[in-house]
This record gives structure tokens, sequence and C-alpha cells, in this order.
């Protein structure tokens, strides 16, 4: 089981992909990230990932993602790493964006592998290697091949594997032998990309999580990462075992983002549940799911479901922001 100490992990182990609060009308809510990133750090994450894949990147501005990063960094205060995400399909604008947050104070890069081109593994090499060379942040591959159309091969991460400034690989195959093939073979920190295997991931290396689902409860999710460092199977099990029908809430009815955003505005925890365009809220239909998931949760630390009052209404479309997502 996992043992990685934090000197050997600049990251932490419970990283939570934040979702980005925003205003009814789509616009950033920047009092609403300044509550949630306190409420997750005192939580139990070691670090919050802003401008991810559940942060809504993609229709993010660059000036909005950078701003992320230093108002995280003024809220955790040194209790918490702050983490930017998403990186891009073009690697010039990978590279400016990781300059840029480096200069704001961020504490590493999770970088995804480039989506829609369908580069050849040469050019995700390249890709990879020019934006770890562009700074002194420590990076994060992000390899989930479902959204990008393309995997990191094996053979590929073993070369990525070799740079000083890769330090780590989020990993949302769902390949457990490559997982153990990574960990053997590399001295890459592993962390798992799959809310619903944070536990089998560490049963076999891994040193922690980057979770949707801790946006929501975060402190089962730091349970977890203890009790396996204290060689605590069973509490860690019972843990896994009371996520599951939220997990299954958040990541199988729609995307999770969406669903997070739902759960937080039915929980008072942000003020709008609102999704920028082409994400919507959850239809009536796909609601009512979420809701019957969220009626099977029990025993969850932290987590008060008593005052739950969802919104269908108030998620209902997506928005369209004023300032359009910019690639410069």
């Amino acid at each position: 089981m996992s043992t990685a100490s934090t000197a050997e992990n600049p990251f932490g182990q419970v990283l939570v992909a934040m979702v980005t609060p925003f205003t009814a009308d789509g616009e950033v809510d920047w009092p609403g990230v300044e509550k949630l990133i306190d409420e997750l750090i005192v939580g139990g994450a070691d670090g919050i990932v802003v401008s991810g894949t559940t942060g809504e990147t993609s229709t993010l501005t660059d000036p909005e993602k950078i701003r992320l990063v230093e108002v995280g960094k003024d809220v955790a205060a040194g209790r918490a790493k702050i983490i930017t995400g998403g990186g891009s399909n073009e690697t010039a604008h990978a590279m400016q964006l990781a300059r840029q947050s480096e200069k704001a104070g961020a504490d590493g890069n999770l970088v995804v592998t480039p989506y829609y081109n369908k580069p050849t593994q040469a050019g995700i090499l390249t890709h990879f290697r020019m934006i770890a060379d562009a700074t002194d942040l420590p990076v994060i591959l992000y390899d989930i091949p479902g959204r990008t159309g393309v995997p990191i091969k094996y053979e590929t991460i073993l070369r990525l594997a070799k740079h000083p400034n890769v330090l780590a690989i989020k990993d949302a195959k769902g390949d457990f032998s490559e997982v153990s093939r990574v960990i053997n073979q590399t001295e890459l920190l592993y962390f798992s990309g799959d809310d619903a295997n944070v536990l089998p991931h560490m049963s076999i290396g891994a040193v922690g999580l980057i979770g949707v689902t801790a946006n929501v409860a975060p402190a089962p999710y730091r349970t977890i990462v203890d009790a396996v460092n204290a060689g605590d199977l069973a509490t860690a099990t019972a843990a896994h075992q009371s996520l599951e029908p939220l997990v299954r809430a958040i990541m199988t009815h729609v995307p999770g983002t969406v669903a997070a955003k739902y759960i937080l505005h039915g929980l008072g925890r942000i003020g709008s549940p609102r999704v920028r365009l082409p994400l919507v809220g959850p239809e009536e239909w796909e609601a009512a799911q979420i809701e019957d998931e969220i009626d099977l949760v029990q025993g969850i630390e932290g987590l008060k479901l008593k005052n739950f009052r969802p919104d269908r209404n108030a998620a209902a479309g997506g928005a369209l922001p004023k300032v359009a997502g910019t690639t410069r």
C-alpha cells in the first residue's frame, strides 16, 4: 500500500478537481470560488486543481484561468497546493499558460493529452516535453483518451518519466494492469483519475486521487488516503463503500461538472448550479436519477443531506458568458 510522504510528493494526496462556481448569467462567481476553495481545504484537501476539466477549462478565458490560480493561492495561504489544469491542444498555447500560471504562483501543472488533433505518440511526447521545459513547475500528465481521442501509450509514458519536471500521472484509462506497469517501471506518482476506483488504485500503489466527487465530500477521501497509508483496510473500505452512491450520482448520469454543481447548489454551498454552454443542466429525468442516488447516501463524514434542496429550474440550460473563451 502507498506510503508516499509529502516530501516525495509535492502535490499532496487528496486533490480536488474543483468546479468553477458561476453566477446565474454564467460569469465567474469570485466570492463563491473563494468560499468553495476554503471549504474544500477545511474538509481535508491537500490540493485544488483549478481550471481543469471539472472546472470547465474549455469555456474559461485565459485571464479567468490565471485569476483562479491567484485567488486559489490567496485563499489557500499555504494550507494546500494550487494546481493549474487543462492545458491546451496547441503546444504554444499550453506553454504560454504554463508560464503565466507559474508567474501567478501555481504549485504544479496538470497537462492533458492534446485533444481533437489526434497526434501521433511522437507528437504527444514532444508536446509534453516542451511544456515541461517551459517552466520549473512540476508536471502531472493527464491521460484520459475517452475525452481526448488518443492515449499516452505505455512506451511514451516511460520516455516522459525521464524528464526532470514530469513527476506524476493522472490516469483515467481504467486499465489496472497498466497502472501496475507504470508504478513498477517508473518513479512517477500515480493519481487515480476515476472516483469509483480510488481505493483499488491505492491498493496497488497509487499515492492519491484527483477527484470530482471530492467537491461534495472531501472528508471520506481524506479518510481513505490516511487509512491506506496506515494499513487500515477496514476503515478505507468502509469509507469507499459509503461513497459509492454519491460517486454514482455525480459520475454516471450527466457530466461530473453538471452533477457536482447541481448537488452543491442543492446543499447551499454555491450560489448557482449554472454551467457554460455547450454543457447544460440536467433534464428532468436526469435530475430525478441524481436525486434518487442521493437518497441512498448515508453516513458520509462532513456531508449533511437533510437540507438538500435541488432546484431543477435554476440548473436548466446553459450560459453564454459575455466574453468568449480565447486561445490567446
